[in-house]
């Protein structure tokens, strides 16, 4: 089981409080959820920042 928690969304990011041991397979998740949420004629492109706080993930 992983263990993560959407905290935030301000705008076009989301923020997310994710265990360790789950980050991996979270952002992948979280990626690939993203991007193909809906089908559009120019490709929807997902950045993920990893860091122990907000201004680390820029």
């Amino acid at each position: 089981m992983f263990l993560q928690k959407m905290l935030l969304q301000v705008h076009d990011e989301l923020l997310f409080e994710v265990e360790p041991d789950s980050l991996e397979i979270t952002t992948k998740l979280v990626k690939k959820t993203m991007e193909d949420c809906v089908k559009l004629n120019v490709p929807l492109l997902v950045d993920i920042g990893i860091g122990d706080n907000w201004m680390e993930t820029k």
